[in-house]
């Protein structure tokens, strides 16, 4: 029952592209600029936008935005549009590897972030369907939530203080009831928010072209190089253009153009769909309010986000991915699905949540998306060591949605200063693990491809 969706790898947030998708604000790539910003997405379009808003209009710096695509076309065009905190799941984590203080730094950083889009999205006044909301983390394996509960008592003994703002139900029966999730047996919730990303980004980038950005898409960085004159010459496919200073905001592409992130920031593939109830459907399901991680064990879980139009957006079926590691790992190609992921998706809601059983709730889109994750999960941040004039922000881990707006605009500054990569901890606010560091590129620690094993703790975020 249900509806045929439309044809695979149609991104549902791409159906709100408009004029600014092929956009060349020149006809020809400029010869030279101050800043060379590489990539439309969520971190170059906050980057360029904090560049040219926080100073004054006669200082601004001439600034070209290069795009190998469509504007906005990579990961931040095909994510769950989930502004989603980590308050509680890595906390154990991150206190056992950088002590409580960082632990609860990381944590603040992040819920920070959801206030602080939710001011940005007032003040500029962005139509980009934003909600503040509870997220529900709900875990459905007994043994999981055993140890989570376990874990976090035992840290809480330690003196560490999770936020205010977080709500445990322990009753499974409770926990049922309050997040309608079938056989959840604890359920946990905190601020959070959702968002229609691509709408956002594209008010940014409109915004600072009407600040003097040049935008150039379709016009993909072959490589970086030191110039003659010590500027650095960016050879693309439409020409060369130099640059006093160049932003790296590519995210899983970064290794492409700098082989010091080989292994460090690894292209992931994940899947997303948009799930709908037909107008014809007589007795409609229960409105969620609230968005959602489901968590099956410590390796797995999906995560959903309900739309105001009662649609709801689905993201995760990892356990499809992890069957063969060429699925995911290494992989750039998002113009198929993961095989057997659209099988998993139909009639999701049917099988998850009580009240939907007759919704006839169907697939409209279903695409894929490709993120950058870090070998540590943490993001790189800074100016690249050794390299004056080179700028990093990339390696979000799909979990970009609530770090990345702050990492753009403390990096802004430090582009501006031409500062230390420590000011941004120093003086802009930075969780430290953050920082990008030759100890974090020389460490041969590495746990990406430990993801969907049997012996992994490690949960990562989603696309």
């Amino acid at each position: 029952m249900g509806f045929p969706h439309t044809e695979p790898m149609t991104s549902f947030w791409l159906s709100a592209a408009g004029d600014l998708a092929d956009h060349r604000t020149t006809e020809t790539l400029p010869e030279e600029a101050d800043v060379a910003i590489i990539g439309s997405g969520y971190s170059g379009a906050a980057t360029v936008f904090h560049l040219l808003a926080d100073a004054n209009s006669g200082s601004r710096p001439s600034t070209v935005i290069l795009e190998a695509r469509q504007v906005c076309s990579g990961a931040t065009g095909r994510n769950g549009g989930h502004l989603k905190p980590d308050t509680y799941w890595s906390a154990a984590e991150s206190y056992k590897k950088y002590g409580a203080e960082t632990a609860l730094d990381l944590i603040k950083f992040e819920s920070q972030q959801v206030m602080d889009v939710k001011q940005l999205v007032e003040e500029e006044n962005i139509d980009c369907d934003f909600e503040l909301t509870r997220a529900i983390d709900v875990i459905t394996d007994q043994e999981t939530a055993n140890s989570v509960l376990r874990t976090h008592k035992e840290i809480r003994s330690k003196g560490f203080r999770f936020s205010d703002d977080l709500h445990v139900i322990a009753d499974p029966k409770k926990a049922e009831r309050v997040s309608g999730v079938k056989g959840a047996k604890i359920a946990v919730s905190f601020t959070a928010g959702s968002i229609w990303p691509y709408k956002m980004v594209t008010h940014l980038l409109r915004r600072s072209l009407e600040m003097g950005a040049n935008l150039q898409t379709n016009t993909p960085v072959q490589a970086v190089a030191r110039d003659a004159d010590g500027r650095w010459r960016l050879t693309t496919s439409r020409g060369d253009l130099l640059a006093k200073k160049v932003v790296v905001a590519s995210n899983a592409y970064t290794a492409a153009l700098f082989s010091e992130f080989k292994e460090k920031i690894v292209p992931v593939r994940g899947v997303v769909c948009r799930i709908a109830v037909p107008e014809s459907t007589a007795r409609k399901p229960p409105h969620l309010n609230n968005t959602y991680a489901i968590r099956f064990n410590p390796e797995h879980f999906d995560y959903l986000i309900p739309k105001t139009d009662g649609s709801i957006v689905v993201g995760g079926a990892d356990r499809c991915a992890t069957e063969k590691q060429s699925f995911w790992y290494g992989n750039t190609n998002d113009s198929e699905l993961i095989p057997e992921t659209e099988k998993y998706f139909t009639n999701y809601m049917q099988r998850m949540f009580s009240g939907w059983e007759d919704s006839q709730a169907g697939i409209t889109d279903i695409w894929s998306g490709v993120m950058g994750w870090s070998s540590d999960s943490m993001p790189f941040v800074g100016r690249l060591p050794g390299q004056t004039g080179i700028f990093i922000t990339a390696g979000f881990t799909g979990h970009g949605m609530p770090r990345i707006l702050g990492c753009s605009k403390a990096l802004a500054e430090l582009v501006k200063s031409d500062g230390e990569t420590d000011d941004l901890s120093r003086k802009y606010g930075l969780p430290k693990p953050y920082l990008l560091t030759t100890e974090r590129l020389s460490s041969k620690d590495g746990d990406i491809l430990s993801y969907g094993r049997k012996d992994s703790a490690d949960v990562r975020s989603k696309l």
